[in-house]
């Protein structure tokens, strides 16, 4: 038993183990902050100007018959397409897309600017800078 908890303790040490274990939970926070971004702050805007409170509630019916709102059809099990629910998912989406977009850009421009440092040369290369030098001398 001993040697199945130590496997499992080397198994969890590993450091690609704890990257993933962290880069999943920060994402399931990103997610939740992008989503509440969506709806609370984005969609409610542009909505509000056309005088309506969500998109949430957007919908149509395939039978033909007038339904005040989306719990009326559904509650009368009727065929219905609920676009609105449909339009939030793309809005998140594209939002998503872009802070990601965005997020990786930043980290792409860090790199750049550790990269652009100059690395100083090893003593492999100045030894050899020194003897290209004498030769050129000769």
């Amino acid at each position: 038993m001993s040697k199945i908890v130590q496997e499992f303790r080397e198994f969890i040490a590993r450091g690609n183990v704890i990257d993933l274990a962290v880069g999943v939970i920060m994402g399931a926070a990103f997610g939740k902050i992008v989503s509440s971004l969506v709806a609370d702050v984005i969609t409610p805007t542009p909505y509000s100007l056309l005088g309506k409170v969500s998109i949430d509630g957007l919908f149509f019916t395939l039978d033909g018959k007038h339904y005040d709102t989306l719990k009326a059809a559904m509650d009368a099990k009727a065929p219905y397409v609920a676009y609105g629910n449909f339009l939030n998912a793309a809005i998140e989406f594209v939002i998503i897309g872009a802070c990601v977009f965005m997020m990786v850009k930043g980290v792409n421009f860090l790199k750049r600017k550790e990269e652009a440092k100059p690395v100083p040369p090893t003593t492999t290369e100045v030894l050899l800078a020194e003897i290209r030098d004498e030769l050129r001398k000769k």
